[in-house]
């Protein structure tokens, strides 16, 4: 067993001459056996002695005689193995005594091994070898384990600082500031504010800089919000990009202005982020503290939803949480909760509103209009969640659901001999750009065995404007199918008619809003007249919604309009009813 560093060898015994035949045989047997590990031995005479210089002697093992005046040998390896920091020290016991029962008090003291008087060379050496080669083996096993103690400290360390800390702008995170407003609803401290601050279009700087961009981006906002704290206060990074303030000893929304004029006012001068100038707004939710508050959760939440009631009036905006937001939020969820099952059990349907020829009133096709039909509250008018299906993105697979009735609704009636009768139907802004219309079209049509020279798909003005290349590349490819195409609600888009002879269209569909108001309005007479006109230039067919009035029907017939719907000819009506009043009647 080389070693560079000679093991230290404590002897415990009342007769000095045993020290020294106890250190010639080890000498003598080392030098035997051609060894080259050195022993430092050191010796005291009794037991208080040797309890007291282990720290001086840091020995490796200790050789004890038990048959000593004063403190035994027993009672001196009893104490030894009571000590925490010496209970793995080997301890041979050096005894003439040779009973099993003496032998076993040895053990059961907490002695190691022991060795039999008198000593003799080659047995000494061995057990001395042994009970070094042991205390080696406890000294690395000690050594591991202080290694590995330190390590699951640092990492301890390293995941708390994970936890508390926000890894890329070393603001506190989620974790922490909930701690923190946790500690303050314990102690009844009330008087805060959580102020949830959210980038506008943040997205977009991802998209067209790279995340790298953006990253810098959020350092440059964290560097700032940073210059708005106050001692004792916090602000933590809890999103993307969203940033949190923990404010204290805010006692009403009045007080908090001042600080809010100065988060906001902080985003009026550009980012300069890798060679660019980025110009950011930021909008702001504001939980106040009060009494009701249980768990530190819900301050948060009640600030994340003023955030989010904030971006629906725009950008740039702050708003203080109350309870009516929480109630339309529940209402709100409860909602898109009813609409996904609504989906997954089928219980969208559409309806039909005829379209005539405004000369002859005659039948010539339909605008199919998706209804409700709710398990308990029955129909529900489409106001109630298409704008919910359009913000959550179920308006796409709505529309093809709606397609796929209209369709296979239609190849119906052509067979029962309608065969002139088209189908209108609406295509969301959405559902538009979905990077699976065309495919979905083709499914839907291959699966219904519909001729798509008799379906008219509506599109709005601002799904054309949104991307005009793109609108017009998908737009050549329905008309490839024999598709027609309708632009839904004309004259509400901004730049209408400087780019409408771009658009393979076939139908204009004039705005109910024009046409509800021809007979009080001069300008809205025009508006309508401009484009009929426009229609007719183009070779486009128009159609008016919204006809209610006998007088309506008269000015569109006077200015040359040649198809419309309204509830003068008929409302939406089921498939059935529509069978009843409308195609009976044509036969």
């Amino acid at each position: 067993m080389p070693t560079s560093q000679p093991f230290s060898i404590l002897v415990v015994d009342d007769e000095p001459s045993n020290f020294e035949v106890i250190e010639t045989l080890l000498s003598i047997e080392e030098t035997a056996l051609g060894e080259t590990q050195a022993y430092q031995l050191h010796y005291v005479a009794n037991g208080a002695t040797a309890v007291e210089s282990l720290e001086l002697f840091q020995p490796d093992v200790i050789l004890l005689d038990v048959m000593m005046p004063g403190m035994s040998g027993l009672e001196v390896c009893q104490r030894i193995k009571a000590m925490p920091q010496w209970r793995l020290l080997p301890i041979i016991m050096v005894t003439s005594l040779t009973d099993k029962a003496d032998l076993a008090r040895c053990f059961a003291a907490g002695a190691d091994d022991f060795i039999s008087k008198p000593v003799t060379g080659l047995e000494l050496n061995a057990r001395v070898r042994s009970m070094l080669r042991i205390r080696r083996q406890y000294q690395a096993l000690a050594n591991f384990n202080n290694r590995l103690e330190k390590t699951v400290q640092e990492r301890t360390t390293q995941l708390q600082t994970m936890i508390t800390q926000d890894g890329l702008t070393q603001l506190s995170s989620r974790a922490f500031l909930l701690q923190q407003i946790a500690e303050m609803l314990r102690a009844q401290c009330f008087s805060f504010a959580v102020v949830y601050l959210d980038c506008d279009q943040f997205k977009l700087v991802n998209s067209a800089f790279g995340h790298g961009v953006g990253n810098q981006l959020l350092l440059a906002i964290a560097g700032r919000l940073q210059q708005l704290l106050r001692p004792g206060d916090t602000l933590a990074r809890v999103g993307e990009d969203e940033f949190c303030f923990l404010l204290h000893q805010i006692d009403s929304e009045r007080a908090l202005q001042p600080f809010i004029d100065q988060v906001l006012q902080s985003f009026v001068s550009s980012f300069e982020v890798d060679n660019c100038e980025i110009f950011m707004t930021a909008c702001i939710g504001i939980a106040l503290g009060n009494w009701a508050y249980q768990q530190a959760e819900e301050p948060l939440q009640d600030a994340d939803t003023a955030m989010y009631k904030a971006k629906q009036r725009g950008k740039n905006v702050c708003q203080v949480f109350d309870r009516q937001m929480s109630v339309a939020m529940l209402k709100r969820l409860t909602l898109e909760t009813d609409l996904q099952r609504a989906l997954n059990h089928q219980e969208f349907v559409a309806y039909y509103q005829p379209i005539v020829n405004l000369h002859t009133e005659a039948l010539c096709g339909f605008e199919a209009l998706v209804r409700w039909q709710h398990p308990s509250r029955g129909l529900v008018s489409p106001n109630e969640f298409i704008p919910c299906m359009e913000e959550t993105g179920l308006i796409v697979p709505l529309g093809i659901v709606v397609l796929h009735q209209a369709c296979g609704q239609l190849l119906a009636w052509h067979q029962q001999g309608h065969t002139d009768l088209t189908m209108s139907v609406n295509l969301s802004v959405r559902q538009f750009a979905s990077p699976t219309l065309l495919a979905d079209i083709d499914q839907v049509l291959a699966e219904t065995g519909l001729n798509p020279a008799y379906l008219k798909l509506e599109i709005t003005e601002s799904a054309l404007l949104e991307n005009a290349e793109t609108a017009i590349g998908i737009m050549a490819q329905l008309r490839s199918r024999q598709i027609h195409i309708s632009v839904d609600d004309f004259g509400t888009g901004y730049s209408s008619l400087s780019s409408l002879h771009r658009f393979p269209l076939c139908d204009l569909k004039i705005d109910r809003s024009f046409v509800s108001q021809m007979h009080e309005s001069q300008r809205n007479f025009k508006i309508v007249s401009t484009i009929i006109s426009l229609g007719d230039q183009l070779g486009l067919t128009v159609v008016a919604e919204g006809i209610e009035t006998r007088q309506q029907l008269e000015h569109l017939l006077h200015l040359g309009c040649q198809l419309g719907q309204g509830y003068l000819f008929n409302q939406p009506l089921s498939a059935n009813i529509v069978e009843i009043d409308c195609l009976n009647r044509r036969l």
